[in-house]
């Protein structure tokens, strides 16, 4: 497993220009307003604490990792344990902690889980320059980095065992405001990998940082055939705050946290740019600009469907199976602020919506991470903290 992947360099990143300069046409397409399909909802598991991700396992086993790094395995049976790991590393603080998962789609044979996690450093934070100190502003910090690190799990799911840091660089800083950090392992065996932008005002724009941006990179943490740029594990740049990303056919998408104007579902292009850029003002954080500014940055590529004002905190996304009616290989996204689920159908070529609908609105509280059953139901965690989280199964009734 390869060790301490990080940023390709300047050179190759800055070529990244002219794929953008080609220009990309907004595709948005919001779709009307439908009804929810019916649904039954029943508690899989309780008494966890922020819940990020989870995922199911080929024997049915839902493995699921809590914010403060543990790792909880819930078995056929019902019954739920911990399993052990080393998360000494651990850098768990508001938006950052044990963040994405997913399993390798070999894991029958590898027994290899992925995470996207804050570790601690041990380095020492940067001096702040005099000029910025006073400004309110989540100055970076070399005390913590984001990482996805590979694990292997005992036969009996009693531990897990890290095999490595697949790809490390990208930023979080000492608040943990807007980390990411999704992740989904394509049938291929690649890794696409959302990260958030740090709330530092040019990281999504910036070519020399993996904030804000959408990372396609190979098991071992060398970057993705396909990419636009050869030796770069870029895929698409100009990012808030990536919180899932859901793979449809050929297709990616990713739900993106907006500002207080717009949350964002985007279908990716390779070497495309989603045009947000909140570096207005010198060293300032300007969260006023538009999620999708063409005028600021030529070419951006707008939403496939946005929320609108008021954001609803969109966070997990899965690719639909057949038995969901007319959202049958459509998509389904959580909200944290929204308290509820959104339904989304797509046309046969995914890259326009037809309609949306919500579900479970305030029933649940906050909702956040989303896998698909191998019967096709839905499971989703709540985000309520305290100790009050679990998992639910959704599923349609007709």
């Amino acid at each position: 497993m390869a060790a301490n992947r990080s940023l390709a360099s300047s050179v190759r990143l800055a070529a990244l220009i002219a794929c953008v300069a080609a220009g990309f046409s907004t595709i948005v397409g919001t779709g009307s307003a439908g009804a929810a399909p019916p649904l039954s909802v029943s508690t899989v598991a309780t008494g966890l604490s922020i819940p990020w991700d989870l995922a199911v396992a080929p024997d049915g086993t839902i493995l699921t990792g809590e914010r403060t790094g543990r790792f909880v395995a819930v078995r056929p049976s019902g019954a739920a344990t911990t399993v052990r790991a080393d998360q000494s590393r651990i850098f768990a603080t508001k938006e950052a902690g044990l963040m994405g998962l997913a399993l390798d789609p070999r894991f029958a044979q590898t027994r290899r889980v992925y995470t996207c996690q804050a570790e601690t450093t041990g380095g020492p934070a940067p001096a702040i320059p005099p000029d910025v100190a006073n400004l309110p502003l989540p100055w970076p910090n070399t005390g913590q980095v984001i990482n996805v690190v590979a694990w292997r799990v005992a036969g009996d799911w009693s531990r897990m065992n890290r095999e490595g840091t697949v790809l490390t660089g990208i930023p979080v800083n000492s608040s943990g405001r807007h980390a990411g950090c999704a992740l989904t392992a394509a049938p291929n065996g690649t890794l696409w990998v959302g990260t958030g932008d740090n709330a530092i005002p040019g990281n999504p724009q910036d070519r020399n940082s993996l904030g804000g941006k959408v990372l396609h990179i190979n098991a071992n943490g060398t970057p993705a055939a396909g990419n636009p740029i050869a030796g770069s594990p870029i895929y698409t740049l100009g990012h808030r705050n990536v919180q899932g990303v859901a793979l449809r056919g050929g297709r990616v998408y990713v739900s993106e946290q907006g500002t207080d104007r717009d949350d964002e579902l985007n279908l990716l292009r390779a070497g495309a740019n989603y045009g947000y850029r909140p570096d207005r003002a010198p060293f300032i954080y300007d969260e006023s600009v538009p999620m999708t500014d063409p005028q600021r940055v030529p070419g951006a590529v707008g939403a496939l469907w946005t929320s609108g004002y008021p954001t609803i905190a969109t966070t997990g996304i899965a690719t639909l199976p057949a038995g969901w009616g007319e959202y049958s290989n459509g998509l389904v996204i959580s909200a944290l602020k929204g308290k509820r689920l959104v339904f989304v159908a797509l046309n046969g070529s995914g890259d326009r919506v037809l309609r949306t609908s919500t579900a479970l609105p305030d029933r649940y509280g906050r909702l956040r991470g989303l896998a698909v059953d191998r019967d096709g139901s839905l499971l989703v965690t709540t985000s309520n903290g305290s100790g009050q989280d679990r998992i639910l199964r959704v599923r349609p009734t007709r």
